[in-house]
């Protein structure tokens, strides 16, 4: 009995262990193949589509070859120990290694679908989806088409999805030549059918995604947004996106709605809200969050938002709370720098560089939206205007060029604000100008209370300026003489004036009436350069030497 149990527990053993790598070669392969060797390998994503891939299963695409169609994984799970991996394989030694294999993806609705999947990593594969002709069953109410699609569309917890070192690139609803109306960029989110990068859903309250993670990948050229989390009431938790590149999408580079816990750091994020293919959006801010908690946006570089409105660098739309945005560069943006709409509460921008963001001016170029360097907007929707509240501004460096008006907004509904241990350098003209959502906010009596606006560096005295509902009780003036004003990187705003900032702020203490602060705490270790903070604050985003 002994043997015929351990006999057993040897055959589980081998079972629970063993796992399939299947390739794929559209050139060599056959789909009558076994596909388990270089030698034999299937030919179409159409038979991955057919397998019932278990955990430790592995789907290698052969590099240097594009394969064209669709790659769909339904209902499929790996382990924690054993994920489910697609991936690339180089197909003999004439192939260079750095040829990913490409999905073209022209005519489906996406290049990869993930629905209803858990621990699955996709890794080292290039996707395009340019236009095409829809294929027969491959029709959608939601009209989009994405490089990847991770979606939840049953009840039940789906975890630890991977996507690691992918391309994604050139993916349109649209044939070419398509041209949206005019009145299209001027939709709170766009209206018509687009392409977009990588996206995850979960409209289902009764399902969570949760422990996502994007890293290393490259997003270039996309009708409307880059990277995109659509959750609804939190339930998509625990996202990670880490060195990403995000370039030239049509809409925003990176988005996030009704997400819970989430860490965005060192992405490079430009020319979000580009318009120069007639089937983009044309309008988006580098990275925006929505209905979202507790996400901490760091070290990212957010340069050449373009559009008539929003297209910050980076935004916190309402309904948020615990959003830190901090260390990041922020440049050239025409929506501008600091922007933190209505019903958000313990929100933060500190230690960052901000360069002329905020170029736009509202009726040039069809803006309908002025450019801002700090805005607090009371709008959330078709509700009342009301906060943003105990929102935290501090030791930002804030540089803007001469021949550019630095505009600044602050909602009369705004409740609880910290501005402290800023450098505005503000070469030109300032000047106070309303909040022009969709529905504008109006003149009237401010109602703004519990401030601690004190200590900020300015260049001369205006550059705050006077009608601001909000004024600095203890502002201070003079030049920092940085390195290099005008450039364009971090190091160009380090101090050499190192008397006139060195240990001049004051520490950062919760604002009245304010029992939370900063999820993640109100005191920092190091600037934004990984220095050492020592002694009582230096001003703006460095400790100077």
């Amino acid at each position: 009995m002994k043997r015929i149990l351990s006999a057993l527990a040897l055959i589980l053993t081998v079972w629970s262990v063993s796992a399939e790598r299947y390739y794929v070669n559209p050139v060599t392969g056959n789909d009558a193949n076994t596909g388990t060797s270089k030698t034999v390998p299937f030919q179409t994503l159409d038979k991955i589509n057919s397998l019932k891939l278990h955990p430790g299963d592995e789907v290698l695409l052969a590099m240097g070859h594009t394969h064209k169609g669709c790659m769909l994984l339904k209902n499929l799970s790996g382990s924690a120990g054993k994920p489910i991996v697609i991936a690339s394989y180089q197909e003999d030694e004439k192939t260079a290694k750095a040829t990913k294999p490409i999905i073209d993806a022209k005519g489906f609705l996406n290049g990869v679908l993930l629905e209803n999947c858990s621990f699955v990593t996709i890794s080292g594969i290039e996707i395009s989806a340019d236009g095409g002709a829809m294929h027969p069953g491959d029709k959608s109410s939601k009209m989009m088409r994405c490089g990847v699609l991770v979606q939840a569309t049953e009840p039940g917890e789906y975890s630890s999805i991977a996507l690691n070192d992918l391309t994604i690139r050139d993916v349109f609803f649209e044939e070419k030549g398509f041209v949206r109306g005019a009145d299209e960029v001027r939709t709170a989110n766009g209206k018509q059918n687009y392409g977009w990068g990588i996206r995850f859903i979960n409209a289902r309250e009764d399902a969570r995604l949760q422990d996502l993670t994007v890293k290393g990948c490259q997003v270039e050229n996309v009708a409307h947004t880059g990277l995109k989390f659509t959750g609804n009431n939190k339930n998509i938790r625990n996202i990670r996106v880490m060195d990403n590149t995000v370039k030239r999408t049509g809409g925003p580079g990176i988005q996030m709605s009704g997400v819970h816990q989430g860490h965005v750091k060192g992405n490079e994020v430009s020319y979000s809200g580009s318009n120069n293919d007639s089937r983009k959006w044309g309008r988006g801010s580098g990275l925006w969050t929505w209905g979202s908690s507790d996400i901490i946006i760091e070290h990212n570089t957010f340069k050449y938002a373009n559009g008539p409105g929003d297209s910050a660098g980076c935004h916190i739309d309402y309904n948020c709370n615990n959003v830190i945005v901090q260390y990041n560069l922020s440049a050239n943006n025409a929506g501008g720098f600091c922007e933190i709409l209505g019903n958000n509460f313990n929100c933060a921008y500190r230690y960052n560089v901000s360069i002329n963001d905020g170029h736009r001016v509202k009726g040039e170029d069809g803006a309908f939206q002025e450019g801002k360097i700090f805005w607090l907007s009371g709008y959330q929707g078709k509700k009342d205007r009301s906060g943003p509240f105990n929102s935290y501004f501090y030791n930002n460096t804030i540089y803007v060029k001469k021949g550019m008006v630095a505009k600044i907004a602050v909602d009369k509904a705004s409740a609880g604000v910290l501005i402290a241990n800023n450098i505005f350098y503000i070469e030109g003209e300032s000047k106070a100008v309303l909040g022009d959502q969709y529905n504008p906010e109006k003149a009237g009596e401010s109602k703004v209370h519990n401030i601690v606006f004190t200590n900020n560096l300015y260049l001369k005295k205006g550059n705050w300026p006077h009608d601001v509902l909000i004024q600095d009780d203890s502002p201070l003036y003079g030049n920092p003489a940085f390195v290099n004003a005008g450039g364009q990187q971090l190091k160009d705003y380090l101090p050499t004036n190192i008397k006139l900032v060195k240990n001049q702020g004051i520490n950062i203490t919760p604002l009245p009436n304010d029992s939370i602060g900063l999820f993640i705490g109100l005191k920092l270790e190091t600037d934004i350069l990984g220095n050492k903070l020592e002694g009582l604050p230096d001003l703006g985003a460095f400790e100077t030497k």
